[in-house]
Parts: C-alpha cells; sequence; structure tokens
C-alpha cells in the first residue's frame, strides 16, 4: 500500500494510458498512406494533444522522428532532430486550440529543425576540409587521418576516446590532438575533452 500512495504523488491513478496509448495507434493506423512528413506531423499532434504518457512528453518527438527515419525521408543513420526546429517556434503556436494551427506549427518546426542540420552538416564539412589541409605532407602512417574522422563523427572526443580509437598511449593521443588543432572544450587541466567549435 506504501508503494501505492507514492505512485499517487507521482501518477495521476485515473490517467488510462492503454486507452489513450490506443487512440494514438488509431491516429497512426489512418495516416498511413499520407506522405511520411504529414504521417510524422499529425502523429506528433497526435500524441501531443492525447498525453499519451504522463511523464514521457518527449516520446512522441522520437516517434515522430522515427517515421521519418523509417520511411527514408532522413538518413537512416540517426534521427532527425525535431526538438532543436520546434523549439524555435513559440509554444503558444504548438499548443494552440485549433489543431491546423498546431500541425502548422509543427511543420514550421521540422523545416526549422532541416535547417539547422544543413548548417550543422556545412559547419562540419568546412571543419574536415580545414583539418584535411593539415594532412598535407604527412607520413602515410600518421594517425591525424584517423583522428579527423573520429573528430567529424563524435562531436567531443577525449584523450581517452583517441587512445582507444587509434590505438595509442593517452600522452600521444594528447599529442596529436594538439598536432591537429583542436580546441579545448572543458577549460580543465586534467579530464579535457577537445572538438571542433
Amino acid at each position: 500500500t506504501r508503494a501505492a500512495e507514492r505512485d499517487s504523488l507521482v501518477y495521476d491513478l485515473d490517467w488510462d494510458e492503454d486507452a489513450r496509448l490506443d487512440q494514438w495507434r488509431s491516429v497512426l493506423r489512418q495516416v498511413q498512406d499520407l506522405p511520411a512528413a504529414l504521417q510524422a506531423i499529425v502523429v506528433l499532434d497526435a500524441w501531443n494533444d492525447l498525453s499519451v504518457l504522463q511523464h514521457a512528453p518527449w516520446l512522441g518527438r522520437l516517434l515522430a522522428a522515427s517515421i521519418l527515419r523509417q520511411t527514408g525521408v532522413t538518413t537512416g543513420a540517426h534521427l532527425a532532430a525535431i526538438n532543436l526546429g520546434l523549439k524555435t517556434i513559440p509554444v503558444d503556436r504548438r499548443r494552440h486550440r485549433d489543431r491546423e494551427t498546431r500541425l502548422l506549427a509543427i511543420a514550421h518546426g521540422f523545416l526549422a529543425a532541416a535547417e539547422i542540420g544543413m548548417k550543422e552538416h556545412d559547419r562540419l564539412a568546412l571543419a574536415r576540409k580545414v583539418m584535411e589541409r593539415k594532412l598535407a605532407g604527412r607520413r602515410t602512417s600518421s594517425k591525424l587521418p584517423e583522428l579527423v574522422e573520429l573528430v567529424i563523427a563524435k562531436p567531443l572526443v577525449s584523450a581517452g576516446m583517441v587512445a582507444k580509437k587509434l590505438d595509442v598511449t593517452p600522452q600521444a593521443a594528447r599529442r596529436i590532438v594538439l598536432e591537429l588543432g583542436l580546441r579545448e572544450m572543458t577549460g580543465r587541466g586534467r579530464f579535457r575533452a577537445w572538438g571542433i567549435v
């Protein structure tokens, strides 16, 4: 009984998540023939409107991104960062009473997420070109090309990560990072990390 008392403090016990999930699945079935982006927009709006899970509203954004990935609209390597785009849209538009206003707000959020993603892609492509210029004239056994690939793949790298990936000592990893000219991100003397700014 004590566990039930704690649950009532955290959860609304009258909240029927199973029924709400069934309603959401019904919406998902209804939109299956729509284009993928429209499916994701309608499904996300339904998730938010139905408040399917009391403590996981963020899951709807992941499910919408998963629909985009599954249908091939976005890359299969990762989920689209829908949340970044939605943060640029005012909350009153995203939670408006009028469904059409909400759907348009979500669509604008998707567009903003795509623009943010493309800017990040361009930034990383430029950073790769700058780092590859430093590879000119290096020995063929140099670990710098591998470090460039690691830094592009990971937003932040530590000496331990570099040492493990390149199969070098932590001291050699720090030296290679300095050779590449990565920026130290933590501002600390120990347990430092480097990345592309």
